[in-house]
């Protein structure tokens, strides 16, 4: 059973990423999970977070949000982010009574009581409940459009800018789903080394 005061914590993941979407996710936590498990999705391995992420599934409400790189291309990253947040709060399939979000800005379009808390995901285990939700979420997607791109690596790095990262885009060149904002991929197509895949 879920409480009266229903608190939503949000988080997203990929904003350092040089290739795919941003993902968001808002989470509301059965008064009866076990907070002890909820730590910052970066402390906890691969294999464990796949566990977690489906564990707080079964004891939430919760909802993903995304925004693609199309829109990271023309809002910015920190815009993007906040969208995604957004649509993760909007997706909610219940109201909360407040929203605490990890960082120092929130959506400008959310119509919910609502907190930003630097380190949230640290400090607040409705917010690392979602950072934890949506960084699974984010690697799977990745991990499922590797299949058309495995030459990135991207089920290991899941797009962030690695040596071996960088180095298949030296060699291969910049895909539809590089970030061409973003100074590395800008610097190869600025060269006019290659045209995105």
């Amino acid at each position: 059973m879920f409480s009266k005061n229903k608190i939503a914590g949000v988080d997203e993941v990929g904003r350092g990423c040089l290739a795919g979407p941003v993902f968001a996710a808002a989470v509301i936590l059965n008064p009866n999970i076990d907070k002890k498990l909820l730590i910052d999705s970066k402390k906890i391995s691969f294999k464990k977070r796949l566990i977690l992420s489906e564990y707080i599934k079964r004891n939430s409400i919760y909802a993903v949000g995304m925004a693609n790189v199309k829109e990271i291309n023309k809002l910015n990253i920190l815009n993007a982010s906040l969208l995604a947040m957004q649509r993760a709060i909007n997706k909610l399939s219940i109201k909360p009574s407040l929203v605490l979000i990890d960082g120092l800005f929130a959506p400008k379009k959310i119509k919910v009581k609502y907190k930003t808390i630097v380190k949230g995901d640290m400090k607040i285990p409705c917010i690392s409940a979602a950072s934890i939700v949506a960084k699974v979420s984010r690697d799977q997607f990745m991990t499922n459009i590797s299949k058309k791109y495995p030459m990135y690596s991207w089920t290991k790095n899941f797009g962030y800018g690695t040596k071996k990262h960088l180095d298949a885009l030296k060699k291969f060149g910049v895909t539809k789903l590089h970030r061409k904002k973003f100074r590395p991929i800008h610097n190869i197509l600025s060269q006019k080394l290659c045209k995105p895949l």
